[in-house]
């Protein structure tokens, strides 16, 4: 528990007129044990907020002795780690934050910003778009009140959210915002205004383009559209950042692709969620590596970001060929619904292929598939259970099980598949161009929200890193945890002001103690706040104290290198 202490106005009065006393700041955090993101050594000492900025740090034992800071408010954080907010790489917060701007499950991790974008973003629309948008609402209601990229991320802040929030360009909302659904290469007339509508984009402060390509439409984009769109994001200082085209079976290819676009467009990229997908691939993991390294060495800025779970969560169109999606939602409904179509895809669902990425044959068996949400009420009893489960119940294979859900649910059904080897997760924490993202929405343990399971990985994401493979596995120290969580991330993104512990820096802070943070989300009971976290400043702002939420709303948004704005 903090110990405060407000030092009354009359006794300040000495102090500021004597010109040997020590400055004074608004806030001082007393005695942590300081982590500034560097990834070296930790001291103890001071670290003072004036308004929205870091306005000094002092270890003790410099100048000043262990006399330390002033500030009108003091907090006691002696025996707390003291770092800069961590950057979570790749949330779905998109709508969460529309519903509820306090982002709970994030910030009470000590995340600070929410980096979004993964092939998806919330602009540019069209108004075929923005149609389709509200149409294909779930439990969160929201009205679209915006058209373009930065329009959106200005609308969430004046909304009022807790977190800072950045996000990538989609390739996935500028194709369908020029080529809506359909498996086919853009015009040159088309690829121009796709362009036009990224570096639009990036003029309005995305960071990069983003894209996902084993889910249709991002899926039918050859090697040379992500190039182009690349190049475009590429002369505004963006990155590229890629759910890559296959996780298995076909994982060197896809490594092979994205080292090819970021070397032909000139641009670093990053793998989202690294990992080597079914079992039968967990030994390519050292290949993706060394390739990575290889590519690394040769100059490219190729890096990576991660979840510290075995189970990745999407949907169970990762379970089906992309061909049959073809058109959006409806076509891929009705296409169900034509027995011969469906013996197809049922067909291609039980067979092998590197044509295309099936988490369902990578998860191994349809009792490593759990359904966690669904759109559709009378659904809804089935959260939780596997797919093997409802089979069962259903009497009918799991296939045609999946086939059914989707065509009751009216689309998508959200799902968790077990994948990957927690040998290869350790692996992955170790490597020094790692970050990490929770893969999730930000959320909080109440209302609409209640509605489905989410993957644990939403509430426990970085706790989970901190206290599991941190301190009780000891799998790299907490310097080095916390750069790949701050300094290391804010870098590849070519953020400025953020993700160090720097006088002059945003004042995004965390207080967390190494020896009891640690996740309590389950896959069974999944809407449990992680513990640990003392105190979180957003922007200078208290928005986490004694480990509960204000309340306070002073998320901004974080622009990458090519804004055109003030």
């Amino acid at each position: 528990m903090s110990r405060w202490r407000m030092t009354p106005l009359l006794a300040l009065l000495p102090i500021l007129l004597s010109c040997s006393s020590p400055p004074e700041y608004q806030i001082v955090l007393k005695g942590g044990t300081v982590y500034d993101g560097s990834g070296n050594a930790p001291f103890v000492g001071d670290l003072a907020i004036d308004g929205d900025t870091i306005a000094a740090v002092l270890g003790y034992g410099t100048d000043g002795g262990d006399q330390g800071l002033r500030g009108i408010t003091e907090i006691d954080v002696s025996g707390m780690a003291v770092s800069p907010g961590f950057i979570n790489m790749l949330s779905w917060a998109n709508e969460s934050l529309l519903e509820d701007g306090r982002g709970e499950s994030d910030l009470v991790q000590g995340v600070t910003l929410v980096v979004m974008g993964e092939g998806w973003s919330m602009g540019p629309l069209n108004n075929a778009m923005k149609a389709e948008m509200l149409e294909d609402q779930g439990d969160i209601q929201f009205d679209v009140a915006w058209t373009s990229f930065g329009g959106y991320l200005d609308h969430l802040v004046e909304r009022g959210v807790s977190p800072n929030v950045a996000s990538f360009v989609g390739a996935t909302t500028v194709r369908i915002h020029e080529l809506g659904y359909e498996d086919r290469a853009p015009t040159p007339e088309e690829l121009d205004r796709m362009k036009a509508l990224v570096r639009a984009a990036m003029e309005e402060g995305a960071v990069g383009l983003g894209t996902s390509l084993i889910y249709a439409p991002a899926f039918y984009a050859d090697t040379e559209e992500l190039i182009a769109l690349a190049s475009a994001a590429g002369e505004y200082g963006g990155m590229y950042i890629s759910h890559m085209r296959s996780e298995g079976n076909a994982i060197m290819t896809a490594v092979e692709e994205l080292i090819t676009i970021a070397r032909e467009a000139g641009v670093a990229a990053e793998i989202y969620h690294l990992k080597a997908a079914g079992q039968d691939n967990w030994p390519r993991l050292d290949d993706v590596i060394r390739k990575v390294e290889s590519a690394r060495a040769e100059g490219l800025r190729i890096t990576a970001d991660m979840y510290t779970y075995t189970a990745g969560a999407t949907g169970l169109d990762a379970a089906m060929p992309p061909w049959v999606q073809e058109g959006g939602d409806q076509a891929w409904i009705a296409r169900l619904q034509d027995p011969a179509i469906r013996r197809q895809v049922i067909r291609e669902m039980r067979t092998p292929t590197d044509e295309w990425e099936s988490l369902y044959l990578a998860a191994g068996s349809a009792e490593n598939v759990l359904l966690v949400g669904f759109r559709a009420d009378e659904l809804k009893p089935l959260t939780g259970k596997t797919l093997a489960e409802v089979a069962s119940e259903r009497g009918v294979t799991p296939e045609d099980a999946a086939v059914d859900l989707l065509i009751a649910n009216g689309a998508d059904v959200s799902t968790v598949y077990f994948l990957m080897s927690e040998e290869n997760v350790r692996k992955k924490i170790a490597l020094p161009w790692i970050s990490f993202g929770s893969d999730a929405e930000a959320l909080s343990p109440e209302g609409v929200f209640l509605e489905s399971n989410p993957h644990p990985r939403a509430y426990g994401n970085f706790a989970r890193l901190l206290g599991r493979y941190v301190r009780d596995e000891g799998v790299i120290p907490l310097e080095e945890a916390v750069r790949k969580l701050t300094s290391q991330p804010a870098a590849n993104l070519g953020l400025r002001g953020r993700g160090s512990l720097e006088p002059g820096f945003y004042a995004d802070v965390v207080v967390f103690d190494p020896e009891t943070v640690r996740d309590e989300a389950t896959f069974a009971e999944p809407h449990r706040l992680a513990e640990g976290v003392a105190h979180v400043f957003v922007n200078g702002t208290h928005t986490v104290r004694d480990g509960a939420h204000t309340g306070a709303l002073a998320g901004r948004v974080v622009r990458g290198p090519g804004w055109t704005g003030n």
